[in-house]
């Protein structure tokens, strides 16, 4: 059996390919983007076109939605599997999603909420998973000058969202719109797992900001979603920044624990905090998950109720984490056991004061959450469960 996976170098496509292969499946990739950033649909269309047309293959497969690989597999017929790892995904407002040979696995609740009724029996509800392999290989590799470097009490992985937030560029708002912004920013800042952003926004506002600034345009064949685009892009953005400063400011200077982030993003307001710059993901980021007493998961607001990737990277490699309030947490973990939650900083700083104290306690849920990402959260069960569903 052969399949094809089209690659434009995710993370997450060596597990994939790397499980399909185990199961005794000839994995042939389709590469070109990876190094071809300026790649057209249309070269994709005729590339993929070319390679159905000289060999038969079981499924097409991809990390997230392109419209035009779908198009390409409806003509020939053939399921076309995407799985879903980013939110939001704006190429699922496209109209190729209703394609009748689609299965698409989407981890957000509400995302797929929102997609799902455009083709019922094509589009899933499926959670991420870890690449447990490769996490277990970094840790069992790391020697004691590794493990030492990269030991601490509390750690977060990321970026702050300040370089990526549209909000902080240069823009043409007016005084008015940034009032709206800033209040809209300001009462949902500290509001975990609770997202009102997108109902925040009326139709007299979203026109007035698409009139005042240039944002994202959907192409042509798009349902355009012009207040989701301002709620996720603009506003999200800004308020998943102010989330990861606010608490990190509390802890490292209220509070007075010792936090280390890795990041690239610019600390300058976080001047207590140890910014130890990028971790690299396969080698290093395993480590530093593995040897932190507490990991912090502090999700984007533009993941609405799913389970951030963070969350089944840190417990794969056996960590101890403390995340926000995720709706869908309770529906594939068990907080007290599995990982711990908070929905306040008082609640933050609590848990994490006791748990520095409270060794047994912490490596017991440490690896219990371990354990429960090994059974049911590895990438080889994710694929059991898609190919189920195709």
């Amino acid at each position: 059996m052969k399949v094809l996976f089209y690659r434009y170098n995710s993370i997450c496509e060596p597990a994939f390919i790397r499980e399909l292969t185990a199961a005794g499946v000839t994995v042939v990739e389709d590469t070109y983007e990876m190094t071809t950033k300026d790649s057209t649909g249309l070269d994709l269309v005729n590339r993929i076109s070319a390679t159905l047309s000289a060999d038969r293959y079981l499924f097409v497969m991809s990390i997230n939605f392109f419209p035009a690989l779908s198009a390409v597999c409806n003509i020939y017929k053939i399921p076309y599997i995407s799985f879903i790892v980013d939110c939001p995904v704006w190429e699922l407002y496209s109209n190729e999603i209703c394609n009748p040979f689609n299965r698409i696995f989407v981890f957000d609740k509400v995302q797929y909420n929102t997609i799902h009724h455009r083709n019922p029996d094509c589009i899933f509800h499926l959670p991420l998973s870890a690449d447990t392999v490769t996490f277990t290989n970094a840790i069992t590799s790391a020697t004691p000058t590794m493990i030492e470097k990269f030991s601490c009490d509390i750690s977060l992985i990321g970026s702050l969202y300040s370089e990526k937030c549209g909000y902080n560029k240069p823009n043409h708002f007016s005084s008015y719109s940034k009032g709206y912004i800033d209040g809209i920013v300001k009462a949902s800042t500290g509001l975990y797992g609770i997202n009102t952003i997108y109902q925040s926004l009326d139709d007299a506002i979203v026109s007035r900001l698409l009139q005042e600034e240039h944002l994202y345009t959907f192409p042509e064949g798009y349902l355009a979603d012009y207040k989701a685009i301002i709620a996720d892009e603009l506003i999200g953005t800004k308020v998943s920044e102010q989330d990861r400063i606010t608490i990190l400011k509390a802890l490292s200077e209220d509070y007075g624990f010792k936090v280390d982030l890795y990041t690239g993003s610019d600390t300058s307001l976080l001047p207590k905090v140890q910014n130890k710059g990028f971790a690299k993901s396969l080698t290093e980021m395993p480590i530093i998950f593995n040897t932190s007493k507490i990991n912090l998961n502090i999700t984007t607001k533009t993941i609405k109720s799913g389970i951030s990737q963070r969350v089944f990277d840190v417990l794969a490699c056996g960590g101890f984490l403390i995340s926000n309030y995720q709706e869908e947490l309770y529906e594939f973990f068990t907080p007290g056991e599995d990982l711990e939650i908070f929905s306040s900083i008082e609640e933050l700083a609590d848990k994490i004061q006791y748990y520095l104290t409270h060794e047994d306690e912490r490596l017991r849920i440490a690896r219990c959450g371990n354990q429960t990402v090994n059974k049911y959260h590895n990438t080889g069960i994710r694929l059991q469960q898609i190919l189920a569903k195709v």
